[in-house]
């Protein structure tokens, strides 16, 4: 095989698909999804497949990842809650952001009214996630004065995260909470706010239950759009899970026993090992390891090609029993997990080739 691997597979017209049926289920709600590319870190053609899927807001983790995109259609959102060090950036590069902190708002404040600019911002609520956000309503609504008493910046909305460091699932419950605060923060302050933004694309099972309370008009959506999941890692109706494989190339090919021979100490991460012996085994190692990726982050294609194990640049797999025969210098294939694809465009020792 004459390309250089390992290389992460991106099925682009896949990811237009998906994007396409998500704006179509949201639009049929009322509800206007954001695309996040964090996971493809920012990617220009993953961004181009998002937006030519119906998407019009692009969201990101990293303003870095947002300043290669300034070129595209679409407005742009920092999903990560701002440093203060990097308020300019934001301003600069971002039209909206998240935001949970006085000072942060008033850093972005400087920067807005340095620039001549206007920025956008969407006060986050905790809905018990612990995550980023207000912890108490008043605090919420404080937060939400704040912002529409500073020069340069504009209330654009309530948000909350779920699902993420808590795992706490979206709920009719939870998601009426946010609507309530939010009519809460017009009422008190006599403003509209455009924006009641529920949560992620964990949050896609409770709207096609039909559970998501009206009021709820964005969702940011990422894995449905780049993976076709959401809660809990599962598939998403009307989308597919084969936007991504991973190729690695077999460098050694041999028959080898299926435990160390002689006594054994610590591997190279400070573990004890365990072996179960199967008799000789052919294996192949390729080349990754786990300073690219965590292994059990990786599924073969090939159901009867096994993981073994491996270390930081080594990937150990059983063989035997593959479908079709291996040679030094074949490809293995992988499906992976959020997490493994997420390390795999991560490290810069994968490339990344966007399929069209």
């Amino acid at each position: 095989m004459s390309q250089t691997m390992p290389c992460l597979f991106v099925d682009l017209p896949v990811v237009r698909a998906n994007t396409r049926a998500m704006v179509e289920l949201c639009h049929a709600s009322g509800i206007r999804p954001v695309g996040i590319t964090k996971l493809a870190c920012g990617a220009h053609p993953v961004a181009e497949a998002l937006i030519d899927g119906g998407i019009d807001i692009i969201g990101d983790s990293r303003i870095g990842n947002l300043e290669k995109l300034q070129d595209l259609p679409a407005r742009k959102l920092l999903l990560r809650i701002p440093s203060v060090s990097r308020a300019v950036d934001v301003v600069r590069y971002a039209d909206l952001s998240l935001n949970s902190e006085p000072h942060t708002v008033r850093a972005l404040s400087a920067a807005a009214v340095a620039l001549g600019r206007t920025h956008g911002v969407i006060v986050m609520h905790d809905l018990g996630d612990l995550r980023e956000g207000c912890f108490s309503a008043d605090d919420t609504v404080a937060l939400a004065r704040l912002v529409t008493e500073l020069p340069g910046l504009e209330l654009e909305g309530l948000g909350t995260n779920l699902a993420c460091y808590g795992g706490v699932e979206p709920t009719t419950e939870n998601q009426q909470q946010l609507v309530d605060l939010a009519r809460r923060i017009e009422r008190e302050l006599g403003v509209q706010l455009r924006t009641v933004s529920g949560a992620s694309s964990a949050a896609l099972p409770l709207l096609l239950r039909g559970g998501l309370p009206a009021g709820i008009n964005q969702l940011r959506l990422g894995a449905s759009l780049l993976m076709g999941i959401g809660l809990n890692d599962d598939p998403i109706p009307g989308t597919r899970q084969d936007t991504m494989r991973l190729a690695v190339e077999i460098v050694e090919l041999k028959f080898k026993p299926s435990v160390p021979v002689n006594s054994t100490a610590l591997d190279a991460f400070g573990h004890k090992p365990e072996f179960e012996d199967l008799g000789i085994r052919q294996r192949a190692i390729c080349a990754i390891g786990k300073q690219d990726v965590n292994f059990a982050d990786l599924t073969p294609l090939d159901p009867a090609v096994r993981i073994i194990g491996g270390s930081s640049d080594h990937l150990i797999v059983d063989v035997t029993d593959a479908s079709q025969p291996c040679q030094v210098g074949d490809a293995l294939y992988f499906s992976l997990s959020y997490g493994g694809a997420l390390q795999c465009m991560t490290s810069e020792y994968v490339r990344k080739e966007f399929l069209h």
